[in-house]
């Protein structure tokens, strides 16, 4: 499960005044994508926390292609780019309901110890987990 996808309908209050997905709104959709992934493995942000972790992005590079409008239900495709070390890096894909490609994207978290607040290695538990999937 190196992949994996959700679907959501864009609501009205997610665009702008021309009926498209506002800009700034697909890092939340980014972000839905790999709490549900992540979510899917067993592995939470919540539980992260509790264990003194946390994972701020870094690195946000997105290419829209096509715009995506009020009311479309969308295809979010997350992917994993390779096991993590003190970075975790996702790809993501955004389809609407004609297959077409409207949007790639790449983010780039880093493993942050909360007592510290400085970088850390990814837990053991989380390396395990997406090793075991990507065998």
């Amino acid at each position: 499960m190196n992949s994996d996808k959700i679907q959501f309908r864009v609501r009205y209050g997610e665009t702008d005044q021309m009926g498209f997905v506002y800009y700034g709104n697909y890092a939340q959709y980014f972000e839905m994508g790999r709490t549900e992934w992540l979510r899917k493995l067993g592995i939470t942000y919540k539980k992260m926390e509790e264990n003194g972790i946390m994972l701020p992005v870094m690195n946000l590079n997105i290419n829209y292609l096509k715009p995506a409008k009020y009311d479309d239900l969308l295809t979010l495709k997350t992917t994993l780019i390779k096991i993590p070390s003190a970075k975790i890096e996702f790809s993501y894909e955004i389809f609407n309901e004609e297959n077409e490609l409207l949007t790639k994207a790449n983010t780039t978290l880093v493993f942050v110890n909360m007592k510290t607040n400085k970088p850390t290695k990814a837990p053991e538990y989380i390396i395990e987990t997406l090793r075991n999937i990507t065998a």
